[in-house]
């Protein structure tokens, strides 16, 4: 599990810029776990499940934790799957928000 599950999610400032080059790829390395960075914009992972209530489940899961963490993603549920991508809204791109969020939203596969 990366160490990132163990940060607190702090958004950046307003002003801050988006990570770029070799800040994003050293927290892309630490996050791992098949997230991928789109257009060094934002992450993006697909969780399979085997049915609808599974994927459901862990949506709820993730709902919850946004809510804890006020860093909400995207989420899109379908059957037996459940697509999030993530992104800092207020600066257009990523943060090291992102990957913590994304590191926390890992963990949850296994509570």
């Amino acid at each position: 599990m990366s160490e990132l599950a163990n940060r607190e999610v702090k958004p950046p400032r307003r002003d801050s810029e988006p990570l770029r080059g070799m800040g994003l790829q050293t927290l892309h390395e630490a996050l791992g776990n098949d997230w991928q960075v789109i257009d060094e914009h934002h992450l993006e992972k697909d969780y399979k499940f085997r049915n609808f209530q599974e994927a459901l489940d862990f949506t709820n899961k993730v709902g919850a934790l946004a809510e804890a963490v006020d860093h909400h993603p995207e989420i899109c549920l379908t059957w037996g799957r459940v697509k999030i991508t993530l992104w800092t809204h207020s600066i257009g791109g990523l943060s090291e928000a992102d990957f913590v969020l994304a590191a926390k939203t890992d963990r949850l596969i296994n509570s």
